[in-house]
């Protein structure tokens, strides 16, 4: 391959990539804080693929296991369950929120307190490729109130 035909592959290479992070947007992530002696909590955020596809996974070395949750009703009863995925519908907002579907860090390394930042990184399925995505969430108090 000459060297104009390598240069225009890599272009194509990084505009491809830019655009496939470009695909997956991630707004307002939050984990909510902890008591000495907890050892699981929520995170929370807000989804946005312009493509659609689905939340499949989530990891942080904040926690020894991250699971998919959901909370439903069922009956008279409000119960959570883990789930293998969250779809992502192409274009429309996917909150993950207290009650719904959220991030479960279970197995916390330490107590998180309000005010740190904790990194998850997220694994969306979307046509058939899967990418990871590197998230920054606020540890905030019991309401989901933010530090100022």
């Amino acid at each position: 391959m000459t060297r104009i035909g390598r240069i225009a592959t890599f272009v194509v290479l990084a505009v491809a990539s830019g655009a496939a992070t470009a695909q997956v947007k991630v707004d307002d992530a939050w984990v909510r804080a902890t008591v000495e002696g907890q050892q699981a909590t929520g995170a929370f955020m807000r989804i946005v693929s312009t493509e659609g596809g689905a939340l499949v996974a989530a990891s942080s070395p904040a926690a020894s296991v991250v699971e998919l949750h959901e909370m439903k009703m069922e009956g008279n009863m409000m119960k959570m369950s883990a789930v293998p995925r969250v779809e992502l519908p192409a274009g429309r907002p996917v909150e993950l929120k207290p009650g719904g579907y959220h991030i479960m860090l279970i197995n916390l390394k330490a107590p998180l307190k309000a005010g740190q930042t904790i990194p998850l990184r997220l694994r969306i399925e979307s046509k058939g490729v899967t990418r990871e995505i590197e998230v920054r969430a606020q540890v905030r108090g019991p309401s989901g109130a933010g530090m100022h």
